[in-house]
């Protein structure tokens, strides 16, 4: 089981997930601190495509506390290392209108690596959206009547 150290939480209000992997990221020494301490927001985060590699870029990794005047850049673009054949997969799949490449989580794996969950995804409509809300308006609603009945 993998401990989750940063979620990108609007990523499943705004897109339909599709496929996801996992991918390991090329970090420096104090991005490492700082992510195991919870300093890591993927908000606005995005992968992108250059040449046949693929870059996590806005993933912001705050500087580490403790760390000297040669602490990392929190915005710097990260490398995300996956095998040849998973990237040219992606990359065809991410070229049609309408789709992306999002971050979903950074997270531990049990070995003591931390890997990046990335996912195709389309985005929502508005309607989309609203559609969604209604549906867990519905069950939180359910919910509470099923409760109040046991009790």
């Amino acid at each position: 089981m993998s401990e989750e150290l940063v979620r990108n939480r609007k990523a499943l209000h705004a897109y339909h997930i599709l496929e996801s992997w996992e991918a390991g990221i090329a970090l420096v020494g104090t991005e490492v601190k700082s992510l195991r301490a919870g300093k890591g927001q993927l908000q606005d985060a995005y992968v992108d495509v250059q040449g046949q590699e693929l870059w996590l870029k806005q993933a912001h990794i705050s500087p580490y506390a403790f760390g000297t005047d040669a602490n990392h850049d929190p915005l710097r673009p990260r490398k995300l290392l996956l095998n040849r054949a998973e990237i040219t997969k992606l990359i065809a799949k991410a070229t049609r209108k309408g789709y992306t490449i999002i971050p979903l989580d950074i997270h531990l794996t049990p070995k003591g690596l931390i890997k990046v969950k990335i996912a195709l995804a389309e985005g929502k409509t508005l309607g989309d959206k609203r559609e969604a809300l209604k549906e867990r308006e519905q069950k939180r609603e359910l919910d509470r009547v099923r409760k109040g009945d046991r009790e």
